[in-house]
């Protein structure tokens, strides 16, 4: 009888961590699109909130970060890079070039499109993202050592590569 007993306690025991974790948020055996979904949630979440302290809207990072990098590109090339609809970065750009972050112009007497880069403002704000970015990265992998951020970056590379060819 005292088997059955301790066998009765330690199911107890087990049922009670189990929801005691789940409780926490998470089990220990999450899905790996479950953990992808959630860790960009969370980091967008993060550096969305930093960037409205800076004046800047939805989709706006994005682009200011990519300007900051390649300093010139047209409408298209900014959308694919970016992964927005190009209506959608249209849309933005106005109210960038409306808030003097970007200036727009045509580029080699090609009237059809427009090449967009940043203005000394546009500029100033992309350098405070940086920092932003800077912050919420080392936050997010503050529990990783040297080698696993490398790691981490590397397969993130793997996973784009092999989702942009699908």
């Amino acid at each position: 009888m005292t088997f059955f007993f301790l066998r009765y306690i330690i199911r107890i025991q087990i049922i009670r961590n189990v929801i005691k974790i789940k409780k926490g948020g998470m089990t220990a055996l999450e899905d790996l699109h479950y953990l992808l979904m959630k860790s960009n949630a969370l980091f967008l979440r993060e550096i969305s909130s930093e960037a409205r302290k800076i004046g800047l809207t939805s989709g706006q990072p994005k682009i200011l970060d990519f300007l900051l990098k390649y300093e010139e590109a047209d409408q298209k090339t900014i959308a694919s890079y970016c992964e927005i609809e190009q209506a959608t970065v249209g849309s933005i750009l106005l109210r960038m070039e409306n808030s003097g972050l970007i200036q727009r112009r045509q580029k080699d007497g090609n009237r059809r499109s427009l090449y967009v880069s940043l203005t000394n403002s546009g500029k100033d704000a992309a350098m405070l993202l940086a920092d932003i970015f800077q912050k919420v990265e080392t936050k997010a992998t503050a529990a990783l050592s040297e080698q696993e951020i490398k790691t981490l970056h590397i397969l993130l590379e793997k996973i784009c590569a092999t989702m942009q060819t699908v």
